[in-house]
């Protein structure tokens, strides 16, 4: 009996590492710091993807084009750091970035996107939505 119990809590104990380093879940509704837009996460297939679920009217007008229901995020890949990448869509600038998303905590999530080969880059913290 003691062989078997001491080979399931070493299992168990070697578990735990493996549990801890998963990525944090991004999927969600999530509120960029304005609280101007809300977007959707959740899965596109094998990658993760974010639509606009609201957006408030002055985020609406600077958009310049439709913007709920817009994909603003695409291709979200586990990076094997804990984040993921792929890229995000900037209305304003009306181009495709380069970005990671990490969650910084349950209800915490920086989003980090880089234009011009990296040149500019922008992180925000956007906080889940209920």
């Amino acid at each position: 009996m003691k062989p078997f119990l001491l080979s399931t809590l070493a299992i168990a104990m070697l578990a735990v590492p493996a549990a801890a380093s998963a990525p944090a879940p991004i999927e969600g509704r999530w509120s960029n710091p304005k609280d101007s837009v809300i977007v959707k996460v959740g899965r596109c297939g094998a990658t993760f993807c974010g639509r606009v679920a609201w957006a408030s009217a002055k985020a609406k007008a600077k958009a310049g084009n439709p913007l709920v229901g817009r994909q603003l995020m695409s291709d979200f890949r586990p990076d094997g750091r804990g984040g993921y990448k792929g890229r995000v869509f900037l209305p304003r600038h009306n181009v495709y970035a380069p970005a990671t998303i990490r969650a910084l905590g349950p209800d915490t999530l920086s989003v980090k996107g880089c234009a011009l080969r990296g040149i500019m880059c922008k992180e925000q913290r956007w906080s889940r939505v209920g």
